[in-house]
């Protein structure tokens, strides 16, 4: 049981710290440096963790867990809308 509350502990702090990342994205209305895919990644792994802690009884894990994949899930959705919004963007540039 206590190995289930640090990792949820580890799992809500690292939540907070992914919706610091959406809102530095959404302020600076652009995404550069970091691979859209990486956080793709850790955010499909996110998703199966929602199912894989319930089945090992680890709640405080669950927890943490659903604020790591929402906070995964905006950043890619706002990279994802950005990035093309700023490609179009560059495009009418070079087209005017």
């Amino acid at each position: 049981m206590v190995a289930d509350i640090v990792n949820g502990f580890f799992e809500c702090i690292g939540g907070i710290m992914m919706f610091l990342n959406c809102y530095k994205i959404w302020k600076d209305k652009q995404v550069k440096g970091v691979s859209i895919f990486a956080t793709g990644f850790f955010t499909a792994w996110g998703y199966w963790n929602l199912y894989y802690y319930p089945s090992l009884n680890q709640w405080m894990s669950f927890v943490g867990g659903l604020f790591i994949v929402l906070g995964n899930t905006i950043w890619v959705s706002l990279a994802m809308y950005y990035m093309r919004k700023n490609k179009k963007t560059e495009e009418d540039l070079k087209t005017s």
